[in-house]
């Protein structure tokens, strides 16, 4: 029998409270509303996840609060913090509440933190525009912030840049920037959506160690469920700027009264649930990929050595098989899918392409590649020109290889390329930024599929995906498998959509191969404790399973 989970007993009195708050843009003589009357409240020690699909205005709510919004942008309502009314507050008071009282991480904090200063400036400057301390007081300060948040040799780690940090290094370097005024609220704007599962497990655990140690609120804009499952007290959903549920974790997940709600939770990948790839897999033929003992390097600059990203590597892609590349960020998974495209050479080994020895990577071995691999990207926003339309964009890898020259030809192969991926064939004309996240990377997996590739590599495509835009893309590429039989290197932290996907799954850790093996066994019944540690990091749906999941993966 499985011990109940005790949950805690909800406050009287709310720290936040927002009521019919409405954001607005435009001017003095023209507004336009984008939220409508959103009303919830963040209890004392309590965490509130707001959740939708990208535009339903979860990000510009919680902006709202202390006013960070662009400019151009106006709020309407009413929004108290312990009782004080925020709306209309002096701007003078509102820098006193915005690190002090409310703090906020944000998404990506490569672009949150200034890259010509050290990370130990940073934390001083927050420090100091708190305190009334010297430099020398703020810098040990700094120091025992980052130990808090368990940042791996904190006094090596204060003086480095961020690009010397990884991801989840830097993100702990918000946090611990955030917690320097020991706020009440935590805003937390995606903040774990760019990190690989073992790091996002660490910084939810951290942000929940933090919150117990404190008794802040948090915050959460996330469109992640396995994050809201893990970490949230009260859902509040939006869509179309307004909230159309609000309700316990545990009983939304439960019973979703929402048609919307439903919606979101079906669309979630879950892992366990078994794999549903039906792809037809030719184990008789010629590889469409194969490495041996292959070593993979990047070149060094300035008089320095390279650096090897991959050590003896061995890994087969058959005939229409699915293979899915795992591992935690710096793992080589991305290094593998440029070897395959032939953007990184091959140090040692021999790596073959549709039956053709290309490991001396002479020009008619990259030709060779370009004519039967191609790759669908994890951001389309920076992958399409944003100067070309797209009916260019999915037919320039055919103007490369020189199959298709004839502009009226173009034209005709793009509508036909728009239809495949289920989007109108008049779009030919229509430029990147007219189109949604995933109406842009349905053109990113078009322009892939333009050569009828061997062989496709899509390196991390739906991460940056709501749940429902994900469902719907993963359907698409689904189909396009089954119909025209392509070898595919699928690059993700989700080992979820791993599980929906591959029939094969291969397992990397520091540039070597630790497991490999069909997708059942692998995912079912790891051999290695690493594979393990993925497994048990990954966040499921479901606020019981996720609360059992931590508990035993905290105890060991």
């Amino acid at each position: 029998m499985t011990q109940p989970v005790l949950e805690k007993s909800p406050p009287t009195t709310a720290l936040l409270e927002i009521t019919d708050v409405g954001v607005e843009f435009g001017g003095p003589k023209r507004w336009k509303a984008v939220t409508h009357g959103i009303t919830f409240s963040v209890a004392p020690g309590e965490t509130v996840a707001l959740v939708g699909e990208s535009g339903s205005g979860k990000s510009v709510t919680a902006m709202a609060v202390l006013d960070l919004l662009p400019e151009g942008a106006r709020r309407t309502g009413s929004i108290r913090l312990s009782g004080e009314e925020l709306v209309g507050a002096s701007e003078k008071r509102l820098r006193e509440v915005r690190g002090s009282d409310v703090a906020v991480i944000f998404q990506e904090p490569m672009t949150a933190l200034n890259p010509v200063y050290t990370i130990g400036h940073h934390l001083v400057e927050a420090i100091r525009s708190h305190r009334d301390v010297d430099k020398a007081a703020a810098r040990e300060r700094a120091v025992e912030l980052l130990r808090q948040v368990h940042m791996p040799d904190p006094e090596l780690k204060v003086s480095h840049y961020p690009h010397q940090l990884s991801g989840g290094q830097r993100q702990r370097a918000m946090i611990a920037m955030a917690m320097a005024s020991e706020p009440q609220l935590l805003i937390a704007d995606e903040p774990t959506t760019a990190l690989d599962v073992t790091v996002q497990a660490e910084i939810l655990d951290l942000v929940r160690e933090l919150q117990q140690r404190t008794g802040m609120s948090v915050l959460v804009i996330t469109h992640d469920m396995g994050v809201v499952a893990d970490v949230a007290d009260k859902v509040v959903v939006m869509r179309d700027g307004r909230v159309v549920e609000q309700a316990p974790a545990r009983e939304l997940f439960a019973r979703p009264r929402h048609e919307y709600t439903r919606a979101l939770l079906e669309a979630v990948p879950r892992l366990g649930s078994g794999t549903t790839t039906t792809a037809v897999v030719d184990r008789e033929a010629a590889p469409v990929l194969e490495l041996h003992g292959v070593a993979i390097e990047y070149p060094g600059s300035w008089r320095k050595p390279g650096f090897r990203a991959g050590q003896d590597l061995d890994l087969t892609v058959a005939p229409g098989e699915i293979v899915g590349l795992v591992g935690e960020s710096g793992s080589g998974k991305s290094t593998i899918g440029r070897l395959a495209m032939g953007l990184l050479p091959v140090a040692e080994g021999r790596m073959s392409v549709a039956g053709r020895d290309v490991s001396a990577g002479g020009k008619a071995d990259l030709q060779h590649i370009r004519e039967n691999v191609s790759m669908v990207f994890q951001d389309p926003a920076s992958s399409l020109d944003p100067r070309r339309t797209i009916g260019q964009v999915v037919t320039d890898p055919l103007r490369w290889t020189g199959k298709l020259t004839d502009r009226r030809a173009c034209r005709r192969r793009a509508e036909e390329l728009l239809d495949q991926v289920r989007l109108p064939k008049e779009w030919v004309d229509r430029f990147p930024h007219e189109l949604s996240g995933g109406q842009r990377q349905r053109v990113g997996i078009a322009r892939a599929m333009a050569t009828d590739p061997r062989l496709l590599v899509a390196d991390e495509p739906t991460s940056a995906l709501d749940v429902s835009v994900q469902a719907s893309v993963l359907d698409l590429f689904t189909d396009l498998q089954r119909e025209h039989g392509f070898s595919c290197l699928f690059i993700t932290h989700d080992l979820s959509v791993v599980e929906q996907l591959a029939s094969t799954v291969v397992v990397l850790q520091k540039g070597r191969v630790v497991e490999q093996g069909s997708t059942a066994q692998v995912l079912d019944s790891p051999r290695e404790e690493y594979t393990r540690r993925l497994i048990a990091a990954a966040p499921v749906p479901d606020p019981e399973l996720q609360a059992r999941r931590r508990s035993a993966r905290l105890a060991g």
